[in-house]
């Protein structure tokens, strides 16, 4: 079953790095907007032009995918991406943006939900699949951190006027992409051309399915305060230039690439329940101490300390996926991936939206502080989740 992944890795690794770069430039659009006249809150709602219709349309997706097979779908979606990207620089306002935004979100619906059904084919078992994750997973911190890297230098160069052109080259890697996976051996999906029946969606809202939901909601939540939020958070608060901001994104995605990758080597002589409850106790621990420095004034420092976070928040994602869809069936798994989808892109939008409100009421230098409250809220959730449902399991093997 590895080997079978070893020879695909390449193409979804990088399917996950394109999404990354357009789903994650979100921090760079909210920088370069609010110059605009542009209010905290209307950029805040953007968010939700990204995320809200990825959360209606998962299901069609899941559909859509069951018909077609994922890697034809896959390759659509990366399709929809070279295309929005070519357009993006030719076209003005801030419609387009909600637009573009919109039909990005859709795509990568697609795309998801075709990747982890690609993975769940070719790998059965919790931990070897939470290794694969982890690797995969990892390639999206890497278009987070090339994103902000790049575009920071652009927009802070001779050329900054010219900054959406840098979407060409996420257009021209999906075109390479293409090439990739048109190439790529991946076998079939299980046999599924019948539509979900409704008794199929609600099986998955029992008590132990609906925690892991939330439990989704919670980590994307959080994560999107510091990829969308935090550029602002160091420009407005820890009063450094846009470019600096960026590459405190930029930082906290290394820092999360390398969790996920040191995650993927170590994961196996680990339970994943404390592996998941330690990294969460972890990043609750060092949003105290952020906050307890920014509030003494030790600005300097919180510059370097915070990017640190994503060693910690990273492996929480695909930790606790992978320990829940080795227990769904190949024909369920493109449904309960798009339930998966749904709950994060609403997560993604809630937390944009609320953070959005936090910087317009001039509350941002509380930043921390407001996160460490969703971070309690994972921890409670998760906590519950592992005591009830996965020692249980443990127990009956």
């Amino acid at each position: 079953m590895i080997q079978k992944y070893s020879r695909i890795a390449l193409p979804l690794k990088i399917s996950f790095l394109i999404f990354s770069m357009v789903l994650n430039c979100m921090g760079i659009i909210i920088l370069q907007l609010s110059e605009e006249n542009i209010s905290y809150t209307n950029l805040g709602f953007l968010e939700a032009f990204k995320d809200l219709p990825i959360a209606i349309v998962s299901l069609f997706a899941a559909i859509f995918i069951n018909r077609f097979g994922s890697k034809i779908s896959l390759i659509f979606s990366l399709t929809i991406v070279a295309v929005c990207s070519f357009l993006l620089p030719f076209v003005g306002g801030f419609w387009f943006f909600k637009l573009w935004f919109a039909i990005i979100g859709i795509s990568f619906s697609v795309a998801k939900i075709s990747v982890y059904g690609i993975l769940r084919n070719n790998i059965l078992e919790e931990t070897p699949l939470a290794k694969v994750m982890s690797s995969v997973e990892a390639s999206f911190m890497i278009g987070i951190f090339v994103v902000n890297i790049g575009f920071g230098w652009l927009i802070s160069s001779e050329y900054a006027d010219y900054w959406k052109f840098g979407f060409w080259i996420i257009a021209l890697l999906a075109v390479i992409n293409i090439l990739l996976l048109l190439n790529a051996q991946i076998g079939k999906d299980a046999d599924r051309s019948k539509l979900f029946s409704f008794r199929e969606v609600t099986e998955f809202f029992s008590k132990k399915y609906l925690l892991f939901f939330l439990i989704i909601f919670a980590i994307v939540f959080i994560e999107q305060n510091f990829n969308s939020w935090l550029p602002s958070f160091y420009k407005k608060h820890l009063n450094v230039n846009s470019f600096f901001a960026l590459q405190a994104s930029a930082f906290l995605a290394l820092f999360s690439y390398i969790g996920r990758i040191i995650t993927s080597r170590i994961i196996q002589h680990f339970s994943l329940a404390r592996y998941f409850i330690g990294c969460t106790l972890a990043i609750l621990g060092m949003l105290f101490l952020f906050q307890a420095l920014v509030t003494n004034g030790y600005l300097q420092i919180t510059l370097y300390i915070f990017p640190l976070i994503g060693l910690f928040l990273s492996p929480l994602y695909p930790v606790i996926s992978s320990q829940m869809i080795t227990n769904i069936g190949k024909t369920e798994i493109h449904l309960f991936t798009s339930l998966i989808v749904i709950f994060s892109s609403l997560g993604s939008s809630v937390g944009s939206i609320i953070m959005s409100y936090v910087f317009e009421f001039e509350y941002g230098g509380y930043y921390a502080l407001f996160i460490s409250g969703a971070v309690f809220g994972l921890l409670f959730l998760s906590f519950i989740y592992f005591r009830s449902f996965v020692s249980k399991k443990e127990n009956n093997c």
